[in-house]
């Protein structure tokens, strides 16, 4: 809570490497002899870090998708082979991001942490000091997925086992720097995290809700991560501490304004930036090639607005069901047909390619998640202030307050279902139920996965585990 202050008072002031994910070589062949002797070629890796979380295997597709298919917000509509492991929760079918993308982007992180600061590095110091933020943000995220992905959170471990991803601090610059080692503990991760994001407030700065700016690490972003980070860890009075300071730094009021208008909801979606952006990933069309659009897109997969788009995911009838009368986020889905299918299908209406060629940026963070952190964070000891958030939300998706006596289970019951209709298709629903520590819910028929069954956690790559015998596999696999 001291350090989290200190940071308060300060935004006041300025309104694993694991041996076979290394990858040395893309930076645009940069070598360190001609990339990092001045502050240009310390952005070409920051550069790198911020595209590599663009694939298709993390926020261009995986991490957005899997989580929903993997609950119960999404079910397949067309068998192409693709998500059908995940919808039915199969033997190591789950969020793959263990992987040279995501490792690949904490060495870059760690690269520009240890050595951008050099006074052999030339440049404007405060361009200097922005990307040396950039890096503890992106470095920040990096791990919190890698923990909720493959750990359990602190307080809910299965059987006491409590590990989370290999923790590395500093880059690895060829093949031989790389070390075997043991998985750190999620706690252990959670306090880097918690360390890093600290790091990257003061450093990035702060820029407006939904402008140009959110493209990049900012203040208003690593605010809303720590509250995430500690929602997650059960630290509920720091939640709300930081979850506070970022709406207040952020111009969010109690009543909802600072947040789309009910009727611009659905359009929002369809903007650059998001109008609620705090964080989001840029694509641009020399980021992919031609094909691939058609083949790996969000909007391809989830949409049937482009005649060669596959539509092979849509909205379950259980999430659908879901909304009540009147809520402008049931807007975000259309129905329609799909040859196979008996009934109506439900095509997303949040990714719709609206740069062309099924193009679209990605919002990783949205201002609306702080109203519904900081309402779970109250939940038990203010519940009419969880409540006072819930209906300020509420309040801008064309609905009325929720019952005025709500409280307990019954209420955070209320907030997950909030959550759940809110960020449906956004990457949230599975890990909202596993860091609650409850059973995996499924739509149709699909059986519901405990939360003591192995598969609540993704399994680490065979041959990685093979690899380093210090690497441990996940109970069960």
């Amino acid at each position: 809570m001291k350090m989290i202050r200190k940071y308060i008072l300060y935004l006041g002031l300025v309104s694993v490497i694991s041996c076979t994910d290394l990858n040395t070589t893309p930076r645009q062949s940069l070598t360190p002899e001609v990339a990092f002797n001045d502050v240009s070629g310390y952005q070409s890796v920051a550069n790198s870090m911020y595209n590599r979380a663009t694939s298709f295997s993390y926020y261009g597709q995986t991490m957005m998708i899997a989580p929903e298919i993997l609950a119960d917000n999404l079910r397949l509509v067309a068998n192409t082979g693709r998500y059908q492991g995940e919808e039915s929760n199969g033997d190591r079918d789950h969020i793959a991001i263990w992987n040279g993308v995501v490792y690949g982007g904490i060495n870059d992180a760690n690269l520009i942490i240890e050595s951008i600061d050099d006074e052999s590095v030339s440049g404007d110091e405060q361009e200097k000091a922005f990307i040396k933020g950039d890096a503890y943000f992106m470095r920040a995220l990096f791990y919190f997925d890698l923990c909720r992905v493959y750990g359990y959170e602190p307080g809910r471990e299965v059987n006491g086992f409590n590990l989370g991803p290999i923790l590395r601090l500093t880059p690895t610059l060829v093949a031989s720097d790389a070390d075997f080692r043991s998985r750190s503990t999620v706690e252990e991760v959670y306090q880097q995290i918690e360390s890093d994001l600290l790091e990257a407030i003061p450093l990035v700065g702060a820029v407006p809700i939904g402008s140009e700016g959110v493209y990049y690490a900012n203040a208003g972003a690593a605010l809303t991560l720590l509250a995430r980070l500690y929602l997650y860890w059960n630290r509920m009075e720091d939640a709300e501490a930081a979850a506070t300071s970022a709406m207040d730094f952020l111009g969010l009021r109690t009543n909802g304004d600072g947040l789309l208008e009910s009727g611009q909801y659905v359009q929002g979606f369809s903007r650059a930036p998001h109008p609620e952006s705090l964080f989001e990933l840029e694509l641009r069309q020399v980021d992919w090639s031609s094909v691939d659009g058609v083949n790996n897109s969000l909007n391809s997969l989830v949409a049937d607005n482009e005649p060669a788009a596959q539509f092979i995911i849509g909205a379950s009838n259980e999430l659908m069901s879901a909304y009540e009368e009147g809520d402008v986020r049931r807007d975000c889905w259309r129905e329609t047909t799909r040859e196979g299918i008996e009934g109506p299908v439900y095509a997303s209406r949040k990714w719709t390619g609206y740069k062309g060629d099924f193009l679209e940026n990605i919002p990783v963070i949205r201002a609306a998640e702080l109203y519904l952190i900081r309402a779970e964070a109250r939940y038990q000891n203010n519940p009419s202030g969880a409540r006072e958030d819930i209906n300020a939300l509420r309040s801008k998706r064309g609905l009325g307050p929720i019952d005025n006596v709500l409280s307990g289970e019954a209420l955070l019951n209320r907030i997950l279902l909030e959550r759940r209709l809110e960020f449906a298709l956004e990457g949230h629903r599975f890990f909202d139920l596993k860091r609650n520590g409850r059973d995996i819910s499924k739509h149709g028929e699909f059986l519901v996965v405990p939360y003591t069954d192995y598969r609540v956690l993704g399994n680490l790559p065979l041959a990685q585990v093979q690899l380093n015998e210090n690497l441990e596999q996940n109970p069960g696999y």
